[in-house]
């Protein structure tokens, strides 16, 4: 009996020092995490690959990727040892529309809020189909097995972690519990960064009106640093390029302040009257007495019919994004704000769009 008893003892003893080693080894990547968190709060991206690397190393997976969705697609937020093929189909598809592809397991995270895990991929419908993003997994990658656990913020899908093994080899319910771990902190670091930035934009953007204050206060007979002060805070509160004031006058608008060094401003410089175009989306913010957002001012149709301040905007000051924003005296359109990017990036300040 004694003898029966000692392999079960040496067997129960290593089965409870790998467990001991495990939790240990799960405990180190958390508190890693947390480290990173509390050293980059407003920089999600080491947080991710961190989280990301830990996943795919503690649960025996070949690599992995942490997609953040975005509308009816998800992108690529970290990459952890992916093969250079599979880096460089993500590289083409930046963006992987999952509405397109129902049976991809992004897509069916989407429907189901829940933890998607294939076995043998190449069994899996969506191969079977030959669904794009599939086909690439595996005959790009070499993936075969699959876990992907969805990232969830009330109960809305915002993400999720992948990872895979170039193996049929299935992941044990411990390994999708640690995930979903994973995926709770990935989701605590969006929210943590999230808060972190609305602090500090309060603060910049109290900081901003207190600037404008002070300038009120201090000349108030001279309305000119008054308005550079606050499209110099406009801009910079936007992380825009240029901005513009404009008032009223009549038909016609006057250039009142500029900032940043608009290379068309001899289009319009300060002080000169002109007329806009009635597709222009600044005048149209002004008509509608409504704040106006373009994505892409080379859409537009005032860009697309050859307004002359549309073409300058765009073709000479390199002008993509926009924003304008009418200023309003008893329901009245007395001048307009407007800030842009060099880049097409919608901004959160907009609240309706114009094209």
């Amino acid at each position: 009996m004694v003898q029966e008893a000692a392999p079960n003892l040496e067997r129960d003893l290593a089965q409870a020092q790998r467990e001991l080693s495990e939790a240990r080894e799960q405990q180190a990547a958390t508190a890693e995490v947390l480290r990173i968190v509390s050293r980059s709060p407003e920089d999600l991206r080491p947080v991710f690959e961190t989280i990301l690397a830990n996943a795919t190393r503690l649960c025996q997976a070949k690599f992995g990727n942490l997609d953040l969705r975005v509308g009816d697609g998800f992108h690529i937020a970290a990459l952890h040892n992916a093969p250079q093929a599979y880096v460089e189909w993500r590289e083409r598809q930046p963006v992987v529309h999952v509405g397109r592809f129902p049976n991809f397991p992004l897509a069916r995270i989407v429907r189901t809020k829940a933890v998607q895990h294939i076995p043998d991929l190449t069994a899996d419908q969506a191969y079977i189909e030959r669904t794009p993003p599939i086909v690439a997994l595996v005959e790009a990658a070499g993936a075969r097995s699959l876990l992907s656990v969805p990232m969830l913020k009330t109960g809305d899908v915002i993400g999720a972690i992948v990872i895979y093994r170039q193996e049929v080899r299935p992941f044990s319910d411990h390994q999708i519990e640690l995930i979903e771990t994973f995926a709770a902190q990935a989701v605590i670091a969006i929210e943590n960064t999230r808060l972190v930035n609305e602090l500090r934009e309060s603060l910049q953007q109290q900081t901003a009106t207190a600037d404008v204050l002070k300038v009120i206060s201090s000349s108030p007979g001279d309305l000119q640093p008054v308005f550079d002060s606050m499209l110099a805070n406009a801009t910079r509160l936007c992380q825009a390029s240029y901005g513009h004031m404009w008032l009223c006058e009549g038909n016609a608008f006057r250039t009142v302040a500029l900032h940043g060094a608009l290379p068309a401003a001899n289009q319009w410089q300060s002080g000169a009257l002109f007329h806009g175009g009635p597709d222009v989306p600044s005048v149209h913010a002004v008509r509608t007495r409504q704040p106006v957002h373009v994505a892409d001012l080379r859409t537009t149709k005032a860009y697309l019919s050859g307004d002359q301040l549309a073409r300058a905007g765009a073709d000479i000051a390199g002008i993509r994004t926009l924003v304008a924003v009418p200023m309003l005296k008893e329901n009245e359109s007395i001048g307009v704000i407007i800030i842009y990017r060099k880049e097409v990036r919608p901004s959160r300040t907009s609240r309706s769009s114009w094209s």
